[in-house]
């Protein structure tokens, strides 16, 4: 099991989360870094500050940037992909709210390969669902799950052909998890083709305000 952790949170609202990811390497994926529903305007100094002591640490650092399901122009992307990297040192990007069909793929493709252009060594697409299959071989994970713990219990449905594919090419991103339930969460995730997951406790409208503590060495 590892762990892909959204944190969106300010580091100086809550500097003791950023200090227990950055400990806990060893169990993390990657941190997607968010400072405003992307980089951000400008750099901020703790943000700045949060990146490096995970980079130090050993943890990927991925920049948070959105495809509004493929609508945002290309440029816009670009730009992001190109802030993060030079304001932030990311090692990869978070490209969320991708797109998800077939239609959407060829484009989708060109945005990932800007990215590698620009140096991300890890590219995640966060499409939430499951999207066609070209999807995969385009990132290096996908997250295919993004949404509450009931809805993960009642209408979860893998299609056949992510068996193809290793576990550790998919994500599920689960909220609202009784954090009595967090290890069984992860078992789900396992037991569903998932090898990589983050099941918090929190609530919309933002539950990636804190990460999984339970599962890094803290009591819920």
């Amino acid at each position: 099991m590892t762990l892909l952790v959204p944190l969106y949170i300010h580091p100086a609202e809550d500097p003791a989360a950023w200090r227990l990811l950055a400990s806990a390497a060893g169990r993390i994926h990657g941190v997607v870094l968010n400072p405003g529903d992307g980089p951000g305007d400008s750099p901020d100094p703790s943000f700045v500050t949060a990146a490096r002591a995970l980079r130090e640490a050993g943890t990927r650092v991925l920049g948070y940037v959105d495809l509004a399901y493929g609508e945002r122009p290309g440029t816009a992307v670009r730009d992001d992909l190109d802030r993060h990297r030079e304001w932030y040192g990311v090692d990869g990007c978070f490209l969320d709210r991708a797109p998800a069909g077939a239609a959407d793929l060829r484009r989708c493709r060109r945005l990932v390969r800007a990215a590698r252009r620009r140096g991300a060594a890890t590219v995640v697409l966060n499409p939430g669902v499951h999207p066609a299959r070209g999807y995969v071989r385009t990132a290096d994970l996908v997250v295919t799950f993004e949404g509450h713990w009931t809805t993960y219990l009642s209408s979860f449905v893998r299609p056949r052909w992510t068996s193809r594919y290793p576990p550790e090419r998919f994500c599920h991103l689960v909220y609202g998890v009784p954090p009595a339930l967090t290890r069984l969460a992860v078992r789900t995730a396992l037991e569903r083709g998932a090898a990589v997951s983050c099941p918090v406790a929190g609530e919309l409208p933002n539950p990636w305000a804190a990460p999984p503590f339970s599962l890094l060495g803290e009591a819920p």
